[in-house]
This record gives C-alpha cells, structure tokens and sequence, in this order.
C-alpha cells in the first residue's frame, strides 16, 4: 500500500500493490499494520456495501455529526463511481472546498475520508458496488445530508442524469446548515 494523493487537508487516495499473473491478480485489501506505517491510526468498527443499478445515480452527501463523526475509508469493487467529498471543517484551510475522484473496480484503490467531511458518489455506469469500512457506528439521529446541486459548492458531477433517493432528495443546502455543519 501507499499514498497515491493528498488533498483537502486529510483526504487520501490509497493504493494496493497487485500482483498479477495469468489467472488474475492478488492484493491486500486492507491489513492495519500497513496502514498503520502509513499513519492511518484508525480502528474500523463497521463495513457497509452498496449496489447501485443505475448510472447517474447519486449516493450523498452524507455525514455524520459530533459526537458520531465518521473516518470512511471507501473504494469501488466493480464497475466505476465519480466519489465526492467537501471539507465541513469549520477550521480547515480547505473549508467548503470539494474534491471529486474516479475509482472504479479496475484499480484496486482506498480513499480515507476523514472526520468533518460530507462524502458521495454517482455511478458512471450501471451496476456497480462499493465497499466502505466507518471508524464509528451508524446513529441516524446523527445523520446529516447535504443537497447534492447546493450552488455554494457548486460541484460538478460527470453525468448529467440524476438518480436520487428520496431521502437525498431532502439534503440541506450548507446555508441552512449553519456554520457548524450540524
């Protein structure tokens, strides 16, 4: 494993060595004392999977507030998303910047997304499915959603046809938010 990418002050972009040969490929997904050397100290207490059917379809932007904030480190096992994620931190150097990502089951890639980020992803094709491990538990009371189109974050996401629950639907514009991110 190793750092491929730095940004927003935390978010990192991981990637595992392969090893391939004429059946396929081996690589380590996930061993702590690797991630450990990389700094990584976090204890994952939770895996979440999705299937996503439809390309177009947008899967955020979720948090989770204080005292339930969750370190996510997430990667795409097949087909290919376009991962998002904007830095709520109110102290942060890169408060309110976004950054957008493509990862897809090709290339065995992590991105670690800290605590104080609100984190989503559109599927660029259909049926894909990510994996993401959380360093806290799911508390819905603690749940948080952010309007995936908010003009002041004014990101742009690859596919123009948008899928959304109805839950993300109801996501709060940072506006209504506040200044804490609550």
């Amino acid at each position: 494993m190793k750092i491929l990418s730095s940004v927003l002050n935390g978010v990192l972009k991981i990637g595992a060595k392969q090893h391939n040969d004429s059946r396929g490929w081996f690589c380590e997904g996930y061993r702590q004392d690797t991630f450990q050397q990389l700094q990584i100290h976090n204890v994952f207490v939770q895996d979440n999977y999705s299937h996503t059917i439809k390309r177009g379809t947008i899967r955020g932007l979720h948090y989770q507030k204080e005292p339930y904030a969750q370190t996510k480190l997430f990667r795409c096992i097949s087909g290919a998303v376009y991962d998002v994620v904007v830095d709520l931190r109110q102290h942060s150097a890169t408060y309110l910047q976004w950054a957008g990502f493509v990862l897809s089951g090709d290339r065995f890639e992590w991105l670690l997304v800290p605590k104080g980020f609100a984190h989503g992803f559109q599927a660029l094709c259909d049926h894909c499915d990510v994996q993401y491990k959380v360093d806290e538990t799911y508390h819905p009371d603690a749940e948080r959603c952010i309007c995936w189109n908010d003009p002041t974050l004014g990101i742009t996401w690859p596919v123009p046809q948008v899928i959304l629950s109805a839950k993300d639907r109801q996501g709060m514009r940072i506006a209504e938010l506040g200044h804490t991110g609550e």
